[in-house]
């Protein structure tokens, strides 16, 4: 068969790191077709976020309907979306078409510090789009902030947290412990039926990290359809995390923190 399609549905990165232009990288690393529909414009490079203009919700809506009414979508990944609107939007489009495999990104502060989704619109992300996430892939501060206290400060309350992020509706969870101190970073899986999972990788000492997490999960999103279980295709977009960000340095983009490298398997 022809590849797997796979849907971004994100903020714009002018930088290349992160955003639709990361998952896009991503998508096509892991063998899949890349297609996208445009939440947000940023102004941004290496050095942080200058501007955010949001999509109108609308026309969110009328991407998302003019593409899935004409191709057929083997996943979806959604990422920075801003507003609560458009979060509303996105989530009835997809309860809408029935789109399988959707993995959310929950998008909140940029690696700068640039709040990048309305306070506003905590509550949609809850209580509209996590319920039709069959995997949500928050970090430590996004966990808290969607539970409304304090960040994770150990293994133990990163366990307690996922399986309370469990009760909002999606199918899974992996939280993400790369705020923890320690050697290695350490995710941990939760899906309703099952035991959690833990994944550790060694922690890669580089300051290129911008993008880190659109690309997790948007290389999650392009194995699940290759993959025969969740925990497989996490594993393996890990694997290839930690590896981009070995040779992340191998990137010039900018003077602050710059990328991983997703094309690190290719490029000599």
């Amino acid at each position: 068969m022809s590849a797997y399609n796979i849907v971004s549905i994100a903020g714009s990165d002018p930088s290349g790191g992160a955003g639709i232009q990361a998952d896009l990288k991503a998508f096509s690393a892991h063998g899949a077709f890349g297609m996208t529909v445009v939440a947000a414009l940023t102004a941004q490079s290496t050095r942080g976020v200058t501007g955010v203009h949001p999509i109108p919700a609308d026309f969110v809506a009328h991407q998302m309907d003019t593409l899935f009414s004409d191709a057929t979508v083997h996943a979806v990944k959604v990422g920075m979306l801003g507003t609560a609107e458009v979060t509303e939007a996105v989530a009835e489009a997809i309860g809408r078409h029935g789109l399988p495999h959707v993995v959310v990104d929950p998008v909140m502060v940029a690696k700068s510090g640039d709040r990048l989704l309305e306070p506003s619109a905590v509550d949609a992300l809850r209580t509209r789009l996590l319920p039709r996430a069959d995997l949500v892939t928050p970090n430590l501060p996004e966990a808290a902030d969607l539970l409304g206290e304090p960040e994770a400060a150990d293994l133990a309350a990163m366990h307690e947290q996922a399986l309370r992020l469990l009760e909002f509706g999606p199918r899974a969870v992996l939280l993400k412990g790369g705020h923890l101190a320690g050697e290695d970073c350490v995710d941990i899986l939760v899906a309703q039926g099952s035991a959690p999972v833990e994944f550790r990788s060694p922690r890669v000492r580089t300051r290129n990290t911008h993008g880190t997490g659109c690309t997790l999960s948007s290389s999650i999103a392009a194995l699940l359809p290759q993959r025969p279980d969740t925990a497989s295709a996490v594993g393996d977009a890990k694997a290839y995390l930690t590896e981009a960000l070995r040779r992340a340095d191998e990137i010039d983009a900018g003077g602050g923190q710059g990328p991983v490298h997703h094309f690190h398997a290719w490029w000599k």
